[in-house]
């Protein structure tokens, strides 16, 4: 895989700072078997500034992606409080929470999540079909990051044509697209050998140090330590 981590400089303006992006107080999510609620998460409380970078592990079963879905906004909690930027996400309808979402968060998934029909071209431009950005306009965004990092060639070819790293790439190149303020990412390396993992961490490095708040669900202590703090979940508890 191509170096990339030279190619990002610009996708972000923002510093940073120790502005509080996330407070979740006492969240809790279960289903119920048997009558009884069995819990996923476990009265959760948990504050992320701005341009911070979490790792969150634990073992399988724990809660990892659980918690990374309520963060994203694609799951709610049956109890608890989540703000986001100083909004309650509980008290907010649907179609604030789905702008909030499409503004300011790119998930970056362990499947990568592309769309097999769709070239890298339209893959990494979905997004902004989402949020109504002309063509002129989605023409130059999709251009600068194509080129950013260093995909201009592969523009036309489908999801089945690349390399699983170049997939991850694809799947990067479109969070980004939309120059989130969040990124989440669940298991961004576990399909990807060890050249290609290092090579995803340093770039998320390189974003981070841009001002882009990362959090990432890993399994690898060497990935985490790319954090500048690790959250450990245990039964759905963060574990002191």
């Amino acid at each position: 895989m191509t170096s990339v981590t030279s190619q990002v400089t610009g996708l972000s303006t923002s510093t940073n700072n120790q502005n509080q992006m996330i407070e979740l107080k006492h969240i809790s999510k279960w289903h119920m078997q048997g009558g009884k609620p069995v819990f996923i998460l476990k009265d959760i409380n948990l504050s992320i500034n701005e341009g911070e970078f979490i790792s969150i592990m634990g073992p399988s079963g724990s809660g990892k992606s659980t918690l990374l879905n309520v963060i994203g906004m694609l799951d709610e909690p049956n109890e608890g409080e989540y703000i986001f930027m100083g909004e309650s996400v509980n008290k907010l309808k649907e179609k604030q929470r789905s702008k909030i979402y499409k503004q300011n968060i790119g998930f970056v998934f362990q499947a990568y999540h592309l769309i097999d029909e769709l070239t890298v071209y339209e893959n990494i431009e979905t997004p902004l079909l989402y949020q109504d950005v002309k063509g002129s306009e989605r023409k130059a965004m999709v251009a600068d990051i194509l080129d950013r990092f260093q995909m201009v060639g592969k523009k036309d070819l489908f999801p089945s044509q690349l390399s699983g790293g170049q997939q991850q790439l694809v799947g990067i190149a479109r969070a980004l697209i939309v120059k989130p303020k969040l990124i989440l990412a669940d298991e961004p390396t576990g399909n990807l050998n060890s050249k290609q993992g290092e090579e995803i961490m340093a770039l998320f490095t390189e974003l981070n140090k841009e001002g882009v708040t990362i959090i990432q669900v890993t399994h690898s202590e060497k990935n985490a330590e790319y954090g500048s703090r690790i959250v450990n979940l245990l039964d759905g508890r963060i574990e002191s």
